[in-house]
């Protein structure tokens, strides 16, 4: 459930709330917003209800929230959450892009790929480290070398970076050279990798799994946002269906269903979700004009000779053509890139 205080509401009004609710063992999460702060109490509704909690000082009314996922709820948080990287916001106004190739080859490779498309409107550099493969027999990664050519071209050029990471014990080392750290669609229910990513101090991307539904989706996010990590971006990535002719189907429509149902940004990756360039820069458009908070696009300097997913990388003049062409989508609906 949640307790919304009155706008007036004084901090040792809150702090009674909260100290009411701990004495019975509820789990709290807090929401400060711009005009409330509003209490998510997590734990045995039946209990709260003799609290009287409505008749306490600074409350204006407890609402029950019937949605599983609880902290990544409209009805936790109303306002759309925007996570900011120092005056980067994600969530906010500005359609965000991430941009880099699906794996780190080289330093070389990198700092060409991150000049660019830092120079085209990206914010973010994304590339991988360590790559989990469906084959044992193809390129892995460069693993720490991999992080340390990323922190480098950070240096460069002022992107920050994103990166995935593929188990447990490899977050805190992760986290030492990213900025936002990718669960990648195969791990999104890896429940003991989403445990340790809600103790981190960085935010987390969570990819949406191959044949996820989007509460299951959600329901990962409330792993995250459970353990006390609130800065969670969702990204709509593709899904399994019994069409072959992309690599996956990319479900836009899961854009405007997540903005109704939870306040958590949401970023879409048309690469993985059609696996083929050629419609990379229309599912953009799509993206955007259906609300998407942010792109995350696989760029190379010479895709044919990428160590992985190179078909479905854009070189570096596609992809600024193709920003210059997402602009005016993004000016049609009062956003900007």
């Amino acid at each position: 459930m949640i307790i919304v205080m009155n706008p007036d509401a004084k901090k040792e009004n809150v702090d009674e709330v909260v100290s009411r609710l701990k004495e019975l063992g509820f789990g709290i999460h807090m929401s400060e917003g711009e005009s409330r702060t509003v209490i998510g109490a997590i734990g045995d509704r039946t209990r709260a209800l003799s609290l009287g909690l409505e008749a306490m000082e600074g409350v204006e009314q407890v609402v029950p929230i019937s949605k599983p996922y609880k902290l990544v709820s409209r009805e936790f948080k109303g306002e759309n959450s925007v996570i900011n990287f120092n005056g980067v916001k994600v969530g906010g106004e500005n359609v965000i892009i991430m941009a880099g190739p699906c794996a780190v080859e080289s330093e070389e490779q990198i700092i060409e790929t991150a000049v660019s498309v830092k120079e085209s409107g990206a914010s973010f550099l994304r590339g991988g480290a360590y790559k989990p493969r469906t084959s044992p027999y193809a390129f892995q990664g460069m693993e720490e070398e991999g992080l340390k050519i990323m922190a480098r071209a950070r240096e460069k050029t002022g992107l920050f970076i994103v990166t995935e990471v593929i188990d447990p014990q490899g977050v805190s080392l992760v986290a030492e050279y990213a900025d936002v750290l990718q669960v990648g669609a195969r791990n999104m229910q890896n429940f003991n990798l989403l445990r340790e990513l809600s103790h981190a101090r960085k935010p987390v991307l969570l990819k949406r799994g191959l044949s996820a539904t989007i509460e299951e989706w959600l329901m990962a996010a409330e792993y995250i946002m459970s353990g006390g990590n609130y800065d969670v971006i969702l990204c709509e990535r593709g899904i399994r269906t019994f069409e072959t002719h992309t690599r996956n189907t990319l479900d836009l429509s899961s854009i405007p269903v997540v903005k109704q149902l939870s306040h958590l940004p949401v970023i879409v990756d048309p690469s993985h979700g059609t696996g083929q360039r050629q419609l990379v820069p229309s599912m953009c458009k799509g993206a955007v004009a259906a609300g998407a908070d942010g792109l995350m696009v696989e760029v190379h300097p010479n895709p044919d000779k990428a160590f992985c997913d190179g078909p479905q990388s854009l070189d570096l003049n596609q992809f600024k053509n193709m920003i210059e062409e997402l602009k005016k989508v993004a000016e049609s609906v009062g956003r900007s890139i």
